[in-house]
């Protein structure tokens, strides 16, 4: 399998898609070939200085440490240790997150074999080679190995409060379907629909999908934010939890970090939309679900 890179820089680089694209050889999509790393670091462009938080070290030990911990389970398992850690130890503001190049650089040139490990498919056929997608070493915010996880904390968690993040990433539909739509980015809408999980109002992924297309469905008619607004959020609290990082201590292995110390969503309008989805959820038709069936009495 693909190893760790043979030489890790001090600090995180900028990596354009198209230097990105020579590197994903069928080698390594296969998890036959390391990536030539003194080769790589010739085709970045350094990030500016941002103290600890941009460096390598911390990311490395953080995918080293979810790579010892589920090496017995299945990978997809590692998503909801990693996706707040990793979140808390790059402290970006989203304009930072947004730029493909960084999470390109932290595919190839950090944890290629994180990535590999991660994403590498099995086999459906005896013929057929398991490998892992391109866009998951390059590729959207929603599918890319690490971007999706950050994006996955940024976008459900409450406040400084990670928990719902971690229970939205111990459900792949949250991280495949859910992170793709636009209506996720209003916080009550994100917490409302991690509620049901916790409530046990959906469980699986099927349930989920369809209440992802049903919610979907329904915002292009009735405004969410509206019906259920949100708080002002400033931009302070974010920007103080960035700064801090040059004195930040390093993510706890065992104990869940805290994000920007901002106000979580709005109790009531998170809970109108519970009940609203609710209702959206007992009508929507949900693969093998007979049409006389009522999650709610369950």
């Amino acid at each position: 399998m693909t190893d760790r890179p043979a030489h890790l820089p001090e600090h995180l680089a900028w990596l354009s898609d198209l230097n990105a694209a020579q590197y994903l050889t069928e080698g390594l999509l296969t998890g036959k070939e390391n990536v030539p790393a003194l080769a790589l670091d010739k085709c970045v462009e350094p990030m500016p200085d941002g103290g600890p938080r941009t460096e390598t070290g911390p990311v490395r030990d953080l995918v080293d440490e979810a790579m010892r911990r589920y090496r017995d389970d299945k990978p997809t398992q590692a998503d909801a240790w990693l996706a707040p850690r990793l979140h808390a130890t790059l402290r970006l503001s989203r304009r930072e997150a947004a730029d493909r190049r960084l999470w390109n650089y932290l595919a190839l040139g950090v944890a290629p074999d994180y990535v590999v490990w991660r994403h590498m498919s099995e086999p459906k056929e005896a013929r057929k080679v398991p490998r892992v997608a391109r866009t998951r070493f390059r590729g959207p915010h929603h599918t890319q190995a690490f971007a999706r996880l950050w994006w996955a904390a940024e976008l459900y968690r409450n406040g400084a409060d990670y928990g719902p993040a971690v229970t939205a990433c111990a459900h792949q539909d949250m991280l495949n379907t859910v992170l793709r739509m636009d209506v996720i980015d209003h916080r009550p809408t994100a917490q409302a629909v991690v509620r049901l999980i916790e409530r046990g109002t959906v469980r699986v992924g099927r349930e989920i999908n369809a209440l992802a297309t049903a919610v979907n469905a329904s915002a292009a008619t009735l405004m969410y934010d509206l019906i259920a607004p949100d708080v002002d959020r400033s931009p302070e609290p974010l920007r103080r939890w960035i700064e801090s990082s040059d004195s930040a201590a390093l993510v706890s292995r065992t104990h869940l970090p805290e994000g920007p110390e901002e106000p979580a969503a709005p109790e009531e309008a998170v809970l109108r939309l519970v009940d609203y989805f609710t209702e959206l959820f007992r009508d929507a038709p949900v693969r093998g679900r007979a049409p006389s069936d009522d999650p709610s009495e369950e």
